[in-house]
């Protein structure tokens, strides 16, 4: 299992965080998805099949691309 977390600049409503959470969640291998809204922090929980790549690509399909 791996673990990260990334900051996404474009969180600004509960909406936002509902968005992320339901699209990572959707990811084969994706364990667990945190947004916080106050922190626009991401945190990612995810083991096989499901890469890093994979997670932040769909980020930046679905316009929450992360900073770090």
């Amino acid at each position: 299992m791996q673990s990260k977390t990334v900051t996404v600049p474009n969180i600004s409503c509960g909406h936002c965080t509902h968005t992320i959470e339901m699209e990572l969640a959707d990811i084969s291998g994706v364990q667990s998805v945190k947004a916080d809204q106050d922190s626009r922090q991401v945190v990612v929980e995810w083991g096989e099949p499901a890469t890093w790549e994979q997670i932040e690509a769909m980020l930046v399909e679905i316009n929450y691309p992360p900073t770090a």
